[in-house]
């Protein structure tokens, strides 16, 4: 009886906390569909009284978004996909190659979690100015792929892989390749998924490191063309936040398509 109180207590808790964070969202979606004289009458209103879309219209008939979008899916997708390769290879080397400077290179790796980003900026920015890639969609992909929380994450989870089920594959006469393509990379689906959301919805959001590296506005990601929708002066509250929730829909549907890989992925299925 008690513990059935207990998780009682448990759920109501975490329907407040969820309540609590996904509130202002809520406020966000519905306030772009409220016209501009309504968004800041006294008292505020929930939900909007005079229903419209035209926000969504002029937000984009006013910004080029498939300039903006087509740059930032570029940026995104293949920093992503980089990111999940180097992280899952490094990871897997980390995990389960048996050398005594391994341990020292982890420690070392991981250490760098522990700068601030504004540490890293400029010399990082440095770099990609003699690279030439000042300017360059490229110069957005490359110095975020080192993902060291990325690293971490599939190095614990190849940790968690019995060593024997690569020895059995390595005895059936599989390379080094053939075992981590065949074998390693499949089974880690279920931690893949979740390090790919949160890459997509890093680099998606990303403002500071775009604002540093780009300086033509054909280049511009959509944050950055956010931005540029509050002037020095005045805001146009109703345009940002018709746009603001576009932007949002493609991390959604990134987390809807992957959620089922989170839920039902497990490592079980590729030991047996």
């Amino acid at each position: 009886m008690k513990k059935t109180k207990m998780n009682f207590a448990l759920e109501i808790v975490a329907v407040v906390i969820s309540v609590i964070f996904v509130f202002p969202v809520l406020w966000l979606v519905l306030s772009s569909f409220k016209p501009g004289n309504e968004l800041f009458t006294f008292p505020l209103t929930f939900f909007p009284k005079n229903f419209t879309v035209e926000n969504f219209v002029t937000a984009w008939q006013k910004m080029d978004f498939m300039l903006y979008m087509m740059n930032t899916v570029f940026v995104t997708i293949v920093a992503t996909v980089l990111t999940v390769l180097m992280s899952a290879i490094t990871g897997y080397a980390l995990a389960k190659y048996r050398y005594k400077w391994m341990n020292v290179l982890f420690v070392c790796v991981l250490a760098t979690t522990m700068l601030p980003t504004e540490v890293i900026m400029t010399p990082s920015f440095e770099v990609i100015r003699r690279l030439g890639l000042y300017n360059n969609l490229w110069g957005l992909i490359i110095p975020t792929i080192g993902s060291m929380t990325g690293i971490f994450l599939m190095r614990q989870f190849y940790i968690t892989v019995p060593d024997a089920l690569i020895e059995a594959a390595r005895i059936d006469g599989a390379n080094e390749g053939k075992i981590f393509l065949q074998i390693m990379f499949p089974i880690a689906k279920s931690t893949i998924a979740i390090l790919a959301i949160f890459s997509f919805r890093w680099r998606w959001n990303d403002y500071i490191w775009p604002l540093i590296v780009i300086d033509d506005p054909n280049k511009y990601t959509l944050q950055l063309a956010l931005r540029n929708l509050a002037g020095a002066l005045s805001i146009d509250w109703t345009t940002l936040l018709a746009a603001s929730v576009i932007t949002m829909i493609p991390i959604l549907v990134i987390f809807i398509l992957c959620q089922k890989q989170i839920m039902n992925a497990n490592t079980s299925s590729g030991v047996k």
